[in-house]
């Protein structure tokens, strides 16, 4: 399939399971903006999993973690699916740009505040929102500049969701080595840190193509 220039380039876009989930959804009565929806849903449920996550231990702490897991994917199945089931079923809708945007804004922040509340860091919680916002602001604004829509990373929101994913996975095995949380602080600042390079990458890019325009 030709990809859009202002499509974020997923691999799995095209893989067999892609392909038979979206005909299965195009084929109900569930619109595009319904699944959008559904994203922030698996967000809170990520994020309330990972704020309760800081106090809990044994079964229900791996209950929590796994859950935190399978909100994060269930999130990014749900932004694939939006687009899918709008484009490729052709059931686009006059608001679909907006419902396409706007829930992924409130699952980043809810699903890293979160993060960080479990941890007790808060702050550091709010400020890996902010930037996680702040990659989406940056790649709108190049495009009001004319510029094609530029989802470059090294922390776009596909790789949040798989750092977020991993930490949660491999924190499972804390025990193992007396852990308290080590891992999901790692991961928080990995994403802080990753998501602000992303920003003054993609604001860098966005510079050096203008002067190249001009």
């Amino acid at each position: 399939m030709t990809q859009a220039p202002d499509r974020r380039p997923i691999s799995s876009r095209d893989t067999g399971w892609a392909r038979w989930l979206s005909r299965w959804l195009a084929d109900t009565s569930i619109t595009p903006n319904q699944i959008s929806l559904a994203s922030i849903a698996a967000a809170a449920l990520a994020s309330g999993a990972l704020w309760a996550v800081g106090t809990a231990d044994g079964a229900l702490r791996v209950g929590l973690l796994l859950l935190a897991a399978l909100g994060c994917q269930v999130r990014l199945i749900c932004n694939l699916m939006d687009g899918l089931v709008a484009i490729e079923a052709g059931r686009q809708a006059p608001d679909g740009p907006f419902w396409n945007e706007f829930p992924d804004r409130i699952a980043d922040i809810v699903i890293l505040v979160g993060l960080g509340l479990g941890l007790g860091l808060p702050a550091l919680g709010w400020a890996a929102a902010t930037l996680a916002v702040f990659t989406a602001y940056t790649r709108e604004l190049g495009r009001s500049c004319g510029l094609p829509a530029d989802f470059c990373g090294p922390m776009a929101k596909p790789q949040r969701m798989a750092l977020v994913t991993g930490g949660a996975l491999l924190a499972l095995a804390e025990p193992l080595w007396s852990g308290a949380g080590g891992v999901l602080w790692l991961t928080l600042w990995a994403v802080v840190l990753g998501t602000a390079l992303t920003v003054a990458r993609r604001a860098w890019r966005i510079v050096r193509a203008l002067h190249t325009r001009a």
